[in-house]
C-alpha cells in the first residue's frame, strides 16, 4: 500500500510540474495605451478593433518579445499618465518626443517620421504658418499640434478631445485653421468636402513609444525589436501598407 501511495504522490507531482511548466510558457501581456482616432496610425476597424499602423507596429513588437498584445483606447491626454501609473506598459499614439514629456516618461528610439500641418476652408487668406498669428485654431488635446500651437502669436486655442471634432468645428466656422498630423490630416480632408491642407508645412517630427521612466529592461527590449524590424523591412512594410506614395 505504501509504495503504491508512493507511486501515485510521485505521478501528482509530475503532472503538477508539468502544469506549471505549461503555466510559465504563457504569453505574458504587453499594454498598449492608444488612442483610436488617430487614422492610419490608430482607429477602428469595421469590426470595432483597433487597427493602423501603430497597432500593426506594437503587435510585431509583442510578436519579437514573445509577449500578447493588450491594447487599452483612452483619450489622448490620458496616455502618460497611463504609462506613469503602469496602466499601460506602453504608448503608442502617434506621440513625438518633446522635452516636456520626457520629463515623465522615457521614449523608445523613433519609429516613424510625420509632419503637423494645418487645414484651412478653401479660400481661406491663411495660405502659412505665419498667417494663424490672431486666428482661431483647432486641435486635439494634448498633442504636439496642441503644444506647438500654444507659440503663436495672438491666437486663441480651441481644443477637442478627438481631431474629427477639430475638423468639423472648422466646416462649421467655429475655427479658422487646425493643426494636426499630416495622415489624419489628409483622411479628413478626403472625407470633408470645402476644405484643404495648404503647402507649407508647421512642423516635422518623429514618432516614439513612451515608456515608464526606470523601465529600462522593457525600453531596450522594445528598442531592440524596432531595430530588428527595422533592418529586416517589416517595419516599412506596414507603414507602406496604410500609406502610398502620392
Amino acid at each position: 500500500m505504501k509504495k503504491l501511495l508512493s507511486v501515485v504522490l510521485v505521478a501528482a507531482l509530475g503532472a503538477s510540474l508539468l502544469v506549471c511548466a505549461g503555466c510559465t510558457q504563457q504569453k505574458s501581456d504587453l499594454v498598449m495605451a492608444t488612442n483610436a482616432e488617430f487614422p492610419p496610425y490608430e482607429y477602428h476597424g469595421d469590426d470595432g478593433s483597433i487597427i493602423g499602423i501603430d497597432a500593426e507596429i506594437a503587435q510585431a513588437i509583442a510578436d519579437e518579445m514573445g509577449r500578447n498584445l493588450v491594447i487599452e483606447d483612452m483619450n489622448f491626454d490620458s496616455i502618460l499618465a497611463a504609462v506613469q501609473s503602469g496602466k499601460a506598459d506602453m504608448g503608442v499614439a502617434g506621440m513625438t518626443i518633446t522635452e516636456d514629456r520626457l520629463e515623465s516618461v522615457d521614449f523608445s528610439t523613433p519609429y516613424a517620421t510625420a509632419a503637423q500641418v494645418i487645414i484651412v476652408k478653401e479660400g481661406s487668406d491663411i495660405q502659412t504658418p505665419d498667417d494663424l498669428a490672431g486666428r482661431t485654431i483647432g486641435v486635439q488635446l494634448g498633442t504636439t499640434g496642441d503644444i506647438y500651437a500654444d507659440d503663436i502669436e495672438d491666437a486663441t486655442i480651441e481644443r477637442f478631445n478627438k481631431g474629427f471634432e477639430a475638423v468639423q468645428a472648422l466646416t462649421q466656422d467655429k475655427v479658422d485653421a487646425v493643426i494636426i498630423d499630416n495622415e489624419p490630416a489628409k483622411v479628413f480632408v478626403a472625407q470633408n468636402d470645402g476644405i484643404k491642407i495648404i503647402d507649407e508645412a508647421f512642423t516635422y517630427e518623429e514618432y516614439a513609444i513612451a515608456i515608464k521612466k526606470g523601465n529600462t529592461d522593457l525600453l531596450n527590449d522594445v528598442n531592440a525589436a524596432i531595430a530588428k524590424l527595422q533592418e529586416s523591412g517589416e517595419l516599412q512594410k506596414i507603414v507602406d501598407k496604410y500609406i502610398t506614395a502620392e
